[in-house]
């Protein structure tokens, strides 16, 4: 696919990994339209980059449908839906205390970057399938967002593991599923990257966890996945896969 003039939906597009992706497909010529549940935050992105602003809960199917329509309006039938947004937590199954962890905590976290991608996903596809085929009959390309965590978790990560963990095992489903109207699926699982979120961590904390890192030894730069996302997006023959973009990194029980 040529990004170049393409719609594009970015999903947590109001910061981080989102920020770096949604910069890069305009860099490219794509028309991006910033969803986010932080308006303010999708609105300063989406100034710069000569984008649209739309406030979007992944977790509503509502709010999700609205904002596909109202940036098709826009720019037309999205062609690329870049799936970042998510949440992260940590939580021992049995807190210091003896008691079990609550399960509103797991399932928020489940309900965001599981369902919230799904969600997406398939309001996403429903659109895009109605489009005119392009090149080799393609019509759309997703690319959802997961993390090394999906396979080498950490103790307390269990809901965010598992929820990337989910991500990660409908890809290649949803891309056998979608085949049928030319919408690709792939997915990036990131590890340790220099975002907004890390850079809350001190100095010392932040070299000790890029020194973990055999190579190169530093944090991932938000340019980096924004560079793969935007690959996927261009090369029609990944399909189906997940992507490890992580130096080579295999996280430590702790």
């Amino acid at each position: 696919m040529n990004i170049q003039g393409q719609a594009a939906l970015v999903t947590g597009g109001g910061s981080g990994l989102g920020e770096a992706t949604a910069r890069e497909l305009a860099r490219l010529g794509a028309k991006v339209a910033v969803l986010d549940v932080n308006l303010d935050n999708a609105r300063r992105v989406a100034d710069e980059i000569g984008g649209i602003a739309l406030l979007c809960d992944v977790t509503n199917a509502d709010s999700v449908q609205a904002a596909i329509e109202t940036a098709a309006a826009a720019h037309g039938p999205a062609r690329i839906l870049m799936q970042i947004a998510g949440i992260g937590t940590a939580k021992r199954v049995i807190a210091k205390d003896g008691s079990p962890a609550p399960l509103e905590d797991f399932a928020r976290v489940v309900n965001v970057n599981l369902i919230g991608s799904y969600n997406v996903a398939r309001l996403f596809a429903a659109a895009c399938a109605k489009a005119e085929p392009m090149e080799d009959g393609e019509r759309g390309v997703i690319v959802f967002t997961a993390s090394v965590a999906a396979f080498d978790g950490q103790v307390g990560q269990q809901a965010y593991s598992a929820s990337k963990g989910g991500v990660v095992g409908m890809t290649l489903p949803m891309a056998r599923d979608l085949a049928q109207y030319g919408i690709r699926v792939c997915t990036i699982a990131p590890g340790l990257f220099s975002t907004p979120l890390m850079k809350t961590l001190p100095d010392a904390v932040q070299a000790s966890l890029a020194a973990s890192i055999p190579f190169p030894s530093r944090l991932g730069k938000p340019s980096e996945f924004a560079e793969l996302a935007c690959h996927i997006a261009s090369n029609g023959h990944l399909n189906g896969e997940t992507i490890r973009l992580d130096g080579a990194l295999r996280l430590a029980p702790r």
